[in-house]
């Protein structure tokens, strides 16, 4: 299962810079990444300091 972000980002954006496939971006209110994309390797939720990145159920 892909990670996603939950309502607990604070847009600070330390995400987005560890991704190594790229699959995080700005959106409106939060970050969020391409499920698509995602290659589950946990590097966004290793860094997030809010733990918002989780495994999508």
């Amino acid at each position: 299962m892909a990670y996603c972000i939950n309502e607990d980002c604070i847009s600070c954006g330390a995400c987005s810079g560890e991704c190594p496939v790229s699959c995080i971006a700005e959106g409106k209110e939060k970050y969020v990444i391409d499920a698509s994309q995602c290659i589950e390797c946990g590097a966004c939720a290793d860094v997030c300091p809010v733990d918002a990145p989780k495994k999508a159920e």
